[in-house]
């Protein structure tokens, strides 16, 4: 059939058709070996260069996510017990050093005051009476010497009477005994004397001062203390936290924390490092501060102190690792973040944060 396609003509010899190729095809055949060369170079030379771009990325610095952030936190208690009167404080109040927070009823402590003074001038009066005692002026060892005097002279008109034969024994003897009597009123009056100048002396402790003056005007001071400390003023400059337990009329018990203080000028981060980060960590190093809170927000800081040991050390209950059934477990040490200049926005004790140390030498300058 002079019609028929060549393309579609048998071979020669053989019982099938089969169509031939044409040149564009034969072409793409031939390229299709260079495009499976390139590719197999293209990805192996792209997954070197990515490898080589993150390692680069995490050189020379080490990040943790488990840091929080820390402010001194201070519990306000008071001194001295009593009825709250005055509350001048509430949650959120910034306040300075010094400034007053809270009262607490004064009038026990001036009525134990007016009770020291009342307790002063008892000892006074009697310092006076002492010093005008006649057991200090010596009137009492006068008298008594007299008495000697007299009983010496009566004891030898009457020896004499009885050496002539004109006295009996018993006279002789009640005139002896009187002198000694006599001798002992003097030794009397001189002990009563010098006990007299015992109370009026001062000890080395409170010299010139009279013991019982002293103790008067020792407890009077710890009245008027205890005076001052009705009125509890702030420690140290911050902001007011938990003042909701603090109520007038509530009795306010001696060192049992009513509010806390939380200073705002002593934040930091404390960051959690795996000990395997710590081979080239050092002091001074510097550090970059994100906070889970505010993502837009990026402080500057640097590594103040690291921990003197693992967190699991200084645990209520230490891990106790000493069985035979015992897995390794990477631990943790705490360093403190200084935080440099300040923040755009309010920090708050506890927030999550990320930190990121970088190690490198570039980071010391």
């Amino acid at each position: 059939m002079a019609d028929a396609d060549p393309a579609r003509t048998p071979a020669s010899g053989t019982g099938s058709a089969t169509p031939l190729a044409s040149p564009a095809a034969e072409a793409a055949v031939t390229r299709r070996p260079w495009l499976c060369w390139t590719l197999m170079l293209i990805v192996p030379v792209g997954l070197a260069i990515g490898a080589l771009l993150y390692w680069q990325s995490i050189a020379g610095k080490v990040s943790t996510d488990s840091a929080y952030l820390k402010q001194d936190i201070v519990s306000v208690s008071a001194e001295v017990g009593g009825a709250i009167t005055g509350v001048l404080v509430k949650d959120g109040d910034v306040v300075q050093a010094g400034q007053l927070l809270f009262r607490i009823d004064p009038e026990p402590f001036r009525l134990q005051i007016n009770e020291a003074n009342a307790a002063i001038a008892s000892a006074q009066a009697n310092v006076i009476a002492l010093s005008n005692a006649s057991q200090l002026t010596g009137t009492d060892i006068e008298a008594a010497s007299s008495d000697v005097a007299f009983a010496e002279a009566r004891f030898e008109r009457v020896r004499a009477l009885r050496e002539r034969g004109f006295s009996t024994k018993a006279e002789y003897e009640a005139a002896e005994q009187q002198v000694l009597q006599a001798r002992e009123g003097v030794r009397q009056a001189q002990d009563r004397q010098r006990e007299a100048r015992a109370r009026l002396a001062s000890g080395p402790a409170v010299p010139g001062v009279n013991p019982q003056i002293a103790v008067a005007e020792a407890r009077r001071a710890n009245a008027q203390l205890s005076l001052r400390r009705t009125e509890v003023r702030a420690p140290a400059a911050g902001r007011i936290a938990q003042a909701e337990r603090l109520q007038v009329g509530q009795q306010a018990v001696p060192n049992l924390p009513v509010l806390t203080l939380v200073r705002e000028n002593s934040t930091y981060v404390e960051a959690n490092f795996k000990e395997t980060d710590l081979a080239d960590m050092a002091v001074g190093q510097r550090a970059e501060i994100r906070f889970d809170a505010y993502p837009d927000v990026v402080l500057k800081g640097r590594v103040a102190t690291i921990g003197a040991g693992t967190g699991s050390e200084f645990s209520v209950l230490p891990a106790q690792n000493a069985t035979g059934n015992w897995v390794k477990v990477t631990q943790r040490v705490p360093l403190r973040i200084a935080i440099d200049g300040q923040s755009s926005r309010r920090l708050i004790a506890g927030l999550s944060s990320e930190v990121t140390v970088f190690t490198d030498r570039a980071a010391k300058r």
